[in-house]
C-alpha cells in the first residue's frame, strides 16, 4: 500500500493564515475533486442560474443539503432570499451548460428546461435533481453557507461532470 507524503517539511507547498495569500489555499483546496452543479431559482426578474462546485449532502433525515453562493456574485441576492431552489448535478457531457452558467445567470433561452412543481427552471440531461425550500442561512465569510431542506430528488445513469485542480473532465477510469 502506498502512503501519500504529509509531512510538511517536504510538501511542495504551504499555506498560512495571515502571511500567505488565498492562491496557495485555492490551490491546496483544488486537490479535492468536487461534482459540478447548476442552482436554479426564480429572482424578482425572472429565473435565475449559478454554477457551483460547493454543494454536499448534510443530513438523510431529515433531508438536508448545502451550498455556498459567492457574495461577490451578482446573482447573489436572488439565491440568499430564494425560498426555493434547484440543484442540478451535471452529467459529464455538459461542460458548455456548466460555463454559460458561470458567466449568464439570467440567459435561458434556447436551453431544454421543464418546470419544478415550485415553478422553477429544471435543467434536462443532468445525473441528479434535488428540489429544494430554504431551511437555513449562515454566514461563510465571502459566501454564505445556504441549507436546503429536500422536496424531491431525481436521478438518472450518466457520469458526472468533476472539478478537480483547475479542470473540468469525468477523470473516471472505466473498466
Amino acid at each position: 500500500m502506498t502512503h501519500a507524503n504529509t509531512d510538511p517539511e517536504t510538501l511542495t507547498g504551504t499555506w498560512t493564515p495571515g502571511t500567505d495569500g488565498p492562491r496557495a489555499l485555492r490551490t491546496a483546496l483544488g486537490r479535492y475533486a468536487t461534482g459540478v452543479t447548476v442552482v436554479t431559482t426564480m429572482g424578482p426578474d425572472g429565473p435565475v442560474g449559478m454554477t457551483a462546485n460547493s454543494f454536499t449532502s448534510v443530513s438523510l433525515d431529515p433531508p438536508l443539503i448545502l451550498w455556498c453562493p459567492s457574495r461577490a456574485s451578482a446573482r447573489f441576492a436572488a439565491f440568499e432570499g430564494a425560498a426555493h431552489y434547484a440543484v442540478h448535478v451535471l452529467a459529464s457531457d455538459q461542460l458548455a451548460l456548466c460555463r454559460h452558467f458561470s458567466r449568464h445567470g439570467t440567459e435561458f433561452a434556447g436551453l431544454d428546461l421543464s418546470e419544478t412543481p415550485e415553478g422553477l427552471p429544471a435543467l434536462s440531461g443532468c445525473v441528479a435533481r434535488f428540489d429544494c425550500r430554504a431551511e437555513a442561512r449562515h454566514d461563510g465569510g465571502d459566501h454564505a453557507i445556504l441549507v436546503g431542506r429536500v422536496l424531491r430528488a431525481a436521478f438518472h445513469p450518466g457520469d458526472p461532470l468533476l472539478f478537480w485542480n483547475g479542470r473540468y473532465g469525468d477523470f473516471l477510469h472505466h473498466g
